[in-house]
């Protein structure tokens, strides 16, 4: 199975990874001229071979687009702040699962003190998005929004929405309408260590 990467671009039927990540593809995998991967600009998937592979600088030829196989639902995951190791691997798993969107939120009980780091995170959390993506072998990156806060995040679209509840004992596969639609769009939100409040769950019901 060919490994896939994500770049920037194509344009007339080249695109090039640069920097770190040229050095990475070079001196760790070993990427050759000649060699044929697939790689998406986050739009189409191509099948596409390796013109150029020097230390900072990976130049791909497409060859042909490729089919994008979507998911029969697209995913969000408004996910409340915790500590951040864990939620980076939730992040990591939840791309791997083909989750569309994840949007991090402060909520009552996220922990003091991670509501003013997490914007520094973003970056870093995106990073592991791209990577996880490309690990899973994924066609379009999922999207990372920025911290928000609960009001915020309950403006969320989507066709269904539905609350984790650590209190309740209803299976979550039933929760699934039997008469959802392909490109229906399903919110989960997910809580932060000690639940939510009866405030939160109050003012997610309103909306």
């Amino acid at each position: 199975m060919r490994r896939r990467f994500f770049v920037d671009e194509v344009r007339n039927g080249q695109a090039e990874i640069s920097g770190d990540d040229a050095a990475h593809l070079t001196r760790v995998l070993r990427v050759e001229v000649g060699q044929r991967y697939e790689i998406s600009d986050n739009h189409q998937l191509y099948l596409a071979e390796i013109e150029t592979a020097r230390k900072e600088r990976v130049v791909f030829r497409t060859i042909e687009k490729l089919p994008v196989i979507e998911p029969p639902v697209r995913t969000i995951l408004v996910a409340a702040i915790f500590k951040f190791d864990r939620f980076e691997w939730m992040i990591e798993k939840a791309t791997e699962l083909g989750v569309a969107e994840i949007v991090p939120v402060v909520t009552t009980r996220t922990e003091k003190g991670l509501d003013k780091a997490a914007p520094k995170r973003l970056e870093r959390w995106r990073r592991i998005g791209v990577e996880a993506s490309q690990q899973s072998r994924r066609a379009h990156l999922p999207v990372i929004s920025e911290p928000a806060r609960w009001r915020d995040a309950l403006e969320t679209t989507a066709a269904y929405r539905y609350g984790l509840d650590e209190q309740e004992s209803r299976p979550l596969a039933g929760l699934f309408p039997v008469g959802r639609s392909a490109g229906d769009t399903v919110a989960l939100l997910i809580g932060p260590e000690g639940g939510w409040t009866e405030g939160e769950w109050a003012s997610a019901r309103e909306h």
